[in-house]
């Protein structure tokens, strides 16, 4: 099959699979939920009638308590007439929604700012205003999406004059920040001005325009701006083409080539189609030039061949597979977080500089780990490869929705300033690490690692064999199924899966297999003098699958491990402890529990292991579970959970969780921790300051440790089923090499969810050992 067809079948898959994703299980991306309960006659009377008409009337007698008694104030209206949508061009309305349900879900998960995506038959700028502006008593914010200029200038103007709530065309201005804060920082390692650089672009439609006129008020000169577009230079007198706001950049000069103007440019700004620059032109421009070619799919000219030019080039481009992605989901969530939250009229110049300066800065913020993995693992330090946050940075959102909303309450913009900057900080906090973005990170830096190979015990179980397919369309695992190959054909073809034996997943099969005397002889050395005869040995290496992966897993033929879709916890475990074994310096083993709700992320343990654990064994427990939480990214709060707050109680387990937390004190002074507390008390600041006025914990904790796995579990499955949270886990703590012991209840997506956190796992196990080595 030539290469061509190739990519002719690739595309069609991925048609096929995007049709499939939106229709099932319920057509769309969004549905639209109750936050109030409405279970009984009192419930229907407060949220309709008669009730109802109290928050009618004081709104009436006040508007602005329409943000105190209705969602206005955490809504958005996504507004497109359909004329000019992504590469699609003018699709019209109707086929521009799924676009407008997917930037609908980025801001309710990146932001948790509710949408309405509203597309509507409007195709002349007077129909789009009358119709958008008439919206304003339903919503807190316009964000005009996918409308073709120069119509989008004229209908952003009138109706930014028109409504007192912020409208923001995120295709002109969201590039625009992130494209000003990767220049403002380009510049300052070139040591250059904004003042005093020549600027050259490709492109002069509205993100391209909208770039400039954002450089402009940061500082840049009109007259060191040069725009082509497809017609060449805007120049005055130019007919074709024009338009009042190109005209703003016209520059006289006879000379209309884009390759006549480059020489001494210390910026190229690409926002046109791919190969608008060529390489030879690179070597006309400054010393430590910023090329940004953010054509996409592919660039005005690819990052290899630039850096083959010019080594002292800095790159950006609109790709994920380079340094330096201007993605728009870097700021517009944020932006109107802080704009709603503080009640701006309007998302002015000053709001986005704000916005512009808290990216900028938090490229030069100390790099946490998870979205340093997410970039391939290298050290992310502020320099000419990364000169813009990854998008998987959890920051983001604590830097600039603040930053906004001070701007707004700076400006005079704002309705309801911020009063308490640090519980606001706190709440955007505890946002940030919920749902997706608790998980989002760690698929990013799955993905940046080398692919490793994950073994599947239970390769022949269909949400295994889901899962590896998954797995082998992100491109982070080379995944190996145990089964037997007959049944896994069959199978594979049943369930509709494209994955190919030997060719995209590896399998071991337990009846035959080349490497079968060697894995009896692994095993054998492990269990010999613990009743097991070299007969016996045998028999349990051709039939027990845990032990087979186990053995790969400990001879290096695979890189972590996923068992128990079927059996018991305990017997997996002793598997696993035969043959892989404990981390060096660790008693035992323990496991963590993740559920992950709209509250937040939450660690629970031990909920699979030891049943009434010592008190030396809590605090390793909780060390070992405190690492773990802060591998997600996380600060780890732990509290030691029990029936007695503070000494309330005098029983042998809440004396247990007394000496645990002197224990981990002493060998962990850093860990934020306290207890013994109820658990009331671990979850409500308030709560606990009232037993303990002192607690050395703050907020909320966001690790519970329990006296028994009785408690742990218990708690845990309850919590689950009344918050409808996804689990993660169990997460097993203390083995030699990653391995993880799955629950038999375990969907396909939560095998995805541990087999990408093993990936990560095993991905710093090899970076630790060569580390080591040199």
């Amino acid at each position: 099959m030539s290469e061509n067809s190739d990519k002719t079948t690739t595309a069609d898959d991925l048609q096929s699979q995007a049709l499939f994703y939106h229709r099932y299980p319920r057509a769309g991306k969004l549905e639209i939920q109750a936050i109030k309960p409405l279970g009984n006659q009192r419930d229907l009377a407060l949220a309709y009638s008669p009730g109802v008409g109290a928050p009618c009337l004081a709104i009436h007698e006040n508007p602005g308590d329409a943000a105190k008694y209705t969602s206005r104030s955490n809504l958005v209206a996504v507004v497109s007439n359909g004329t000019a949508v992504l590469g699609l061009g003018n699709i019209g309305p109707l086929a521009s929604k799924p676009v407008m349900e997917g930037k609908a879900v980025l801001f309710k998960k990146f932001a948790g700012v509710d949408v309405f995506d509203i597309e509507i038959d409007a195709p002349t700028i007077d129909e789009m205003v009358s119709t958008v502006a008439a919206l304003e008593p339903t919503f807190g914010g316009i964000n005009l999406e996918d409308i073709k200029a120069p119509e989008c200038f004229e209908v952003e103007r009138i109706l930014r004059e028109k409504m007192q709530i912020p409208v923001f065309h995120d295709d002109q201005h969201g590039t625009a920040i992130i494209v000003a804060a990767a220049i403002l920082n380009g510049l300052e390692l070139a040591g250059k001005s904004i003042e005093n650089v020549k600027i050259v672009a490709s492109g002069a439609g509205a993100a391209a325009l909208a770039c400039l006129n954002l450089l402009v008020s940061l500082g840049a000169k009109r007259e060191n701006i040069w725009v082509f577009d497809i017609d060449g230079l805007v120049h005055p007198g130019r007919e074709t083409n024009m338009d009042q706001w190109k005209a703003v950049y016209a520059q006289e000069s006879d000379a209309h080539a884009l390759a006549d103007h480059i020489a001494g440019a210390d910026v190229f700004l690409g926002l046109s189609v791919a190969g608008a620059l060529k390489p030879a032109l690179l070597k006309q421009m400054a010393d430590r030039p910023m090329v940004l070619a953010l054509a996409n799919p592919v660039p005005e000219i690819m990052p290899d061949l630039a850096r083959a030019e010019r080594e002292d080039a800095m790159i950006c481009t609109g790709r994920s597979d380079f340094p330096n992605q201007v993605n728009n989901v870097l700021c517009f969530p944020y932006i109107f977080r802080g704009a709603l939250d503080c009640g701006a009229r309007t998302i002015n110049e000053e709001m986005k500089m704000a916005a512009v300066r808290a990216i900028a800065g938090l490229a030069k913020e100390e790099v946490w780990e998870v979205p340093r993995q997410a970039t391939g693992g290298e050290p992310l330090i502020f320099g000419p490869d990364y000169l813009i946050p990854s998008p998987f940075d959890p920051r983001l959102i604590l830097r600039i929705a603040p930053a906004v909303a001070r701007a707004a309450a700076e400006s005079g913009v704002a309705e309801r300033p911020i009063e308490d900057y640090e519980a606001y900080f706190d709440q955007l906090n505890r946002f940030a690490f919920r749902s997706g973005l608790v998980m989002k990170p760690v698929f990013a830096a799955a993905k940046a690692a080398e692919p490793k190979r994950v073994i599947f015990s239970d390769g022949e179980d269909e949400r295994v064999m889901r899962a590896a397919q998954v797995l082998i369309e992100e491109g982070v695992s080379k995944p190996i199924l145990i089964g037997r190959p007959n049944v896994l054909e069959t199978r594979m073809k049943r369930y509709g899966l494209r994955m190919r034996l030997n060719e995209d997943v590896e399998f071991i099969n337990p009846e035959s297999d080349s490497r079968f005397r060697e894995y009896v002889d692994e095993y054998l050395a492990h269990v010999a003098r613990r009743g097991v005869t070299p007969d016996r040995a045998r028999t349990i290496v051709r039939t027990n699958t845990t032990v087979i992966g186990a053995l790969a897993v400990k001879r290096g033929d695979a890189d972590a491990l996923l068992c128990g879709v079927e059996g018991r916890f305990d017997r997996h475990l002793r598997d696993i402890s035969d043959i892989i074994g404990k981390r060096e310096n660790v008693r035992d083993f323990s496991s963590l529990g993740l559920l992950i709700s709209n509250r937040g992320a939450t660690f629970f343990a031990d909920t699979h292991v030891t049943f009434c654990p010592t008190a030396e064994e809590i605090a390793e427990t909780t060390i070992q579970s405190a690492n773990a939480v802060a591998r997600f990214g996380m600060v780890p709060k732990a509290a030691l959970v029990s029936h007695s707050n503070f000494g309330s109680r005098d029983s042998e387990s809440a004396a247990r969780m007394r000496e645990a937390l002197a224990i981990v004190r002493e060998r962990m002074p850093d860990l934020e921790i306290d207890g013994e507390m109820q658990g009331d008390a671990a979850i409500s600041e308030e709560f606990r300051h009232r037993a303990m006025p002192n607690s050395t914990l703050s907020g909320e904790a966001n690790l519970l440790i329990f006296p028994s796995l009785d408690a742990a579990h218990i708690t845990m499955s309850v919590v689950q089923s009344m918050l409808d949270a996804l689990h993660v886990g169990p997460i097993l703590l203390g083995s030699a090499l990653p391995a993880h012991i799955l629950s038999p209840s375990v969907t396909s997506r939560g095998i995805v969810n541990m087999a990408t956190l093993a990936i990560v796992e095993a991905d710093i196990a090899q970076k630790d050992l060569r580390e080591a080595a040199e």
